[in-house]
C-alpha cells in the first residue's frame, strides 16, 4: 500500500501503460490473423490462397521483427517506425474490411489509433519510480581518527 502521496498516481499509471502495451501485442496478434484470414481468402486459385495466407503474415512478422518490435534488429527513427506500424496494423484494418466487416474495421484502425498514441505518449513519460526517495541529510560526519 503506498504511503506517499502521489504514489497511488503512479501505480494506477503503471498499470494504465501495462494494460496499453497488453493491448498493443493483443493488436499485433489479431492483425496477423486478420492478414492471414484475408490472404487464404484472396486470389481464384488455391495456390494463391495458400501464398498470400502464409506469405501475408510471414512478410508482417519479418517487418515487425526488423523495424518496429522493442528489440527490433534495426532501430529507425520513430517516423519510420510508425510508418512500419501504420502498414502492418493499417493492413489488418484495410484486410478486414475487404474480408467483408466494415465495422470490425473501423473499430480497428480507431482502437490501433489511439493505443499507438497512447503509447508513445507513455514513452515520452514513462512511470516514475514508486520507490521512496533517499534521506537527506545536512550533518557532515566527522573524520575518522
Amino acid at each position: 500500500m503506498p504511503t506517499r502521496p502521489g504514489a497511488t498516481a503512479v501505480l494506477d499509471e503503471r498499470r494504465w501503460y501495462t494494460a496499453n502495451e497488453l493491448l498493443a501485442f493483443l493488436l499485433e496478434l489479431t492483425a496477423l490473423a486478420c492478414l492471414g484470414w484475408w490472404g487464404f481468402t484472396a486470389g481464384d486459385e488455391e495456390a494463391v490462397h495458400l501464398l498470400l495466407g502464409l506469405g501475408t503474415p510471414l512478410a508482417a512478422i519479418v517487418l515487425w521483427s526488423l523495424f518496429a518490435a522493442p528489440r527490433a534488429r534495426l532501430r529507425p527513427g520513430l517516423p519510420f517506425v510508425l510508418a512500419v506500424k501504420a502498414v502492418v496494423l493499417g493492413g489488418a484494418a484495410v484486410a478486414l474490411y475487404a474480408v467483408g466487416h466494415p465495422v470490425a474495421a473501423v473499430a480497428m484502425a480507431v482502437v490501433v489509433v489511439t493505443n499507438t498514441a497512447l503509447a508513445e505518449t507513455f514513452r515520452r513519460t514513462p512511470p516514475v519510480s514508486s520507490a521512496p526517495p533517499a534521506p537527506v541529510t545536512s550533518e557532515v560526519p566527522e573524520p575518522p581518527g
